[in-house]
């Protein structure tokens, strides 16, 4: 059995910070079930407290790591649309499989943390 380690100069590593980042998650959540490509405009309306500057920097890491596409046309002013790439729907997989964890566990999640926070001081 190989032995697993978490090395900085692990590959793995680049890939997981991308889609441990929760706005990475939702865009590639959001362009699964649209099943289309989206415009920036729409990803933005979509996702409820994401700031321009969080998404442009999600959207571009996605690209950068090959699990999105951006296609621009040239029109006035340029319309610019986001969509999966093969290996973008493979990675849809592993996040719908994270949301699907979330929406199951989120009240056992909830009561933890409630009964975390109202424990008494001198237990914490």
């Amino acid at each position: 059995m190989a032995r697993i380690t978490y090395s900085k100069d692990c590959p793995s590593r680049t890939v997981l910070g991308v889609l441990a980042n929760k706005w990475s998650l939702y865009v590639l959540g959001l362009l699964r079930q649209q099943e289309r490509p989206l415009r920036f405009t729409e990803l933005r309306r979509h996702i409820e407290g994401v700031t321009q500057k969080s998404l442009t920097q999600a959207l571009r890491n996605l690209e950068r790591d090959g699990l999105i596409s951006r296609t621009v046309y040239p029109t006035i002013p340029p319309r610019v649309e986001y969509a999966l790439t093969d290996l973008g729907r493979e990675a849809g997989t592993l996040t719908s499989a994270i949301a699907d964890w979330s929406k199951a566990n989120a009240s056992r999640v909830h009561a933890a943390r409630s009964d975390y926070d109202n424990r008494p001081a001198d237990q914490a």
